[in-house]
């Protein structure tokens, strides 16, 4: 069975790369490894290939992405999608890979010596090359070879055994040449069987596109078109050329996985192959920097896979544009008509915002409530004291009414006031008030 590559769990943990594991000097392919350190180095630029493990250093990476539980909890989900079937962590790389070869996941919570102390030999290289004679001298796990005497170890079985025993057990410091990512992203994958249909591509491509988005995660860059290249069966027909291919175009750069498989599964649903596929190969094409936002609302569905530009366009697709809308700024005075909501996909004039002096208040009434008034003070909880004000607007000669006519003329002075709950109001005294109404004072807003 072809090795499958793996990663690692938080603070400097690896995983064991190959399901069916007997030697420790069993490789897995150097593509497919590299193409898993590549993954591994958006979350922390200290990636080394250890062996057949690509093993990860991330303690200072915890606290970016949500804590220890949250890391390893990610890097296991995006980690088997890329083939990787075992996972460990450890205080130091050489223990994390001996510990996921012996299928032991945790190597944090309890000390070190004792997890090593009951794994077999095997998970060592240096100790594996000469388990049979260990074997023969009653050893059958690390602890025995620990209790055997270092100069007689040293003396029949070299300094290298003892060094690597050392190093996992974390009383030898380990150096490592930490990967880097190459200036272009190739990825290739031979499928495990011929694929006859062009959707059946989609589980191949995934693992690939999973790679690609870690790589564009670690450049801080996306993507604007991406190719997916498949190589058919030798036993293709006369007419039927050795590649084909399938270049995907986005509306922006990005780097959303999610974004890309829901993509191409659309553009392989209406694709036909001329033979059987055995070879995938996935080539970034055009990939630009992309600038790191937060602070969004839609962080978390960010985070899911899905930028809001993404979202709006597809519920646009969905709902029909004049049902998904955005709020733009217009050039008025009056708070109730500073802005307009106009499909997502329209263009944003440009406004100047003449409220740029003045405190806006976080909700707007849809229609000012009047206020009742006592010895000349407004009243909403109680008497409102002032804060700052007045605020004078005189605007809306230029609207036209439903008949033609000219629109009532808005002259207000708006104030910001205070209850006695503490709350914050923008409340207005209309200038244009008939003496005879009730009150000419209005709450218009509430501060958050």
């Amino acid at each position: 069975m072809e090795p499958a590559p793996s990663a690692q769990r938080p603070d400097g943990g690896s995983a064991e790369l190959d399901d069916s594991w007997t030697s420790p000097t069993a490789p897995a392919p150097p593509d497919q490894q590299h193409a898993v350190g590549w993954w591994a180095l958006q979350f922390t630029p200290r990636v080394a290939l250890v062996e057949e493990a690509v093993v990860l250093e991330v303690s200072a990476s915890l606290r970016l992405f949500g804590g220890a539980d949250v890391l390893a909890a990610r890097v296991r989900a995006e980690g088997v999608e890329l083939g990787c079937l075992r996972f460990a962590t450890g205080p130091n790389a050489l223990a994390a890979v001996a510990l996921a070869r012996a299928n032991v996941d945790d190597g944090l919570h309890e000390p070190l010596h004792r997890l090593l102390d009951r794994v077999p030999l095997g998970v060592l290289r240096e100790v594996a090359e000469h388990g049979a004679v260990l074997s023969r001298l009653g050893c059958r796990t690390l602890g025995d070879v620990r209790r055997l005497p270092r100069g007689g170890v040293t003396r029949r079985f070299g300094k290298a055994l003892l060094g690597a025993m050392d190093e996992a057990y974390g009383a030898k410091a380990s150096a490592h040449r930490w990967l880097e990512l190459p200036e272009a992203f190739v990825a290739r994958l031979e499928l495990p069987g011929r694929v006859e249909l062009a959707e059946g591509l989609m589980f191949g491509a995934r693992r690939l596109l999973t790679q690609m988005s870690g790589w564009l995660a670690a450049r801080h860059a996306g993507v604007a078109s991406f190719t997916l290249r498949w190589k058919h069966d030798f036993h293709r027909p006369h007419d039927v050329p050795d590649w084909g291919q399938l270049t995907i175009r986005t509306a922006e750069a990005t780097r959303t996985l999610g974004h890309f498989c829901r993509l191409l599964n659309e553009r392989l649903a209406q694709t036909t192959l001329g033979a059987s596929v055995e070879e995938l190969v996935l080539v970034a094409d055009e990939v630009v920097p992309l600038e790191e936002v937060s602070g969004t609302l839609l962080l978390d569905k960010t985070r899911e896979g899905e930028s809001v530009q993404q979202l709006t366009e597809r519920l646009a697709a969905r709902l029909g544009r004049q049902n998904v809308v955005r709020g733009i700024v217009r050039s008025d005075y009056r708070f109730e008509a500073a802005q307009e909501w106009v499909p997502v996909d329209e263009p944003t004039p440009r406004a100047q915002a003449p409220l740029a002096d003045i405190p806006l208040p976080t909700w707007l009434l849809e229609q000012p409530m009047r206020l009742v008034v006592r010895h000349e003070r407004p009243l909403y909880q109680g008497p409102l004291v002032s804060l700052a004000g007045p605020y004078r607007v005189e605007a809306g000669w230029w609207d036209r009414d439903d008949d033609g006519g000219d629109a009532p003329l808005a002259r207000r002075d708006y104030y910001l006031m205070v209850s006695e709950h503490g709350c914050l109001l923008w409340v207005y005294r209309d200038l244009a008030y008939d003496p005879e109404a009730r009150s000419p004072w209005y709450l218009h807003g509430i501060f958050g």
